[in-house]
């Protein structure tokens, strides 16, 4: 009896973790709102958001996703960048030339692909 409760128990975890963990489960889910709603405060479009956190979700971690909250306008600072300058420095706060190199990577084809989508191709 106590071999099935502690089996009953170890596939009850199991199940858990992979309901929160598997490709669109809850913790991925949360993450990708969480991301969407970051990029909407710091001024980008709805769609845009929506297009660019599905793809940073996918290709960094959450470590990285967090380093990314380091672009987000500290105290004196414009919402948005008011010049290249302001840009670049926002970018070198980061400090992960990987996940700065995604976040260009995604914006650019999320932009390239609502072009295509606005001119019908």
């Amino acid at each position: 009896m106590r071999f099935l409760i502690i089996l009953l128990v170890v596939f009850g975890i199991g199940i858990g973790a992979w309901f929160l963990l598997r490709d669109d489960g809850v913790v991925e889910q949360v993450t990708q709102a969480r991301v969407e709603q970051a990029l909407i405060a710091n001024g980008v479009p709805d769609p845009m958001a929506d297009c660019m956190s599905e793809r940073l979700v996918d290709r960094l971690s959450i470590n990285q996703l967090l380093k990314l909250e380091r672009l987000a306008p500290q105290e004196g600072e414009a919402r948005l960048p008011q010049s290249m300058g302001d840009a670049m420095d926002r970018l070198n706060r980061v400090e992960d030339n990987e996940a700065v190199k995604q976040l260009v990577r995604a914006g650019s084809g999320c932009g390239i692909q609502m072009g295509l989508d606005l001119f019908g191709g």
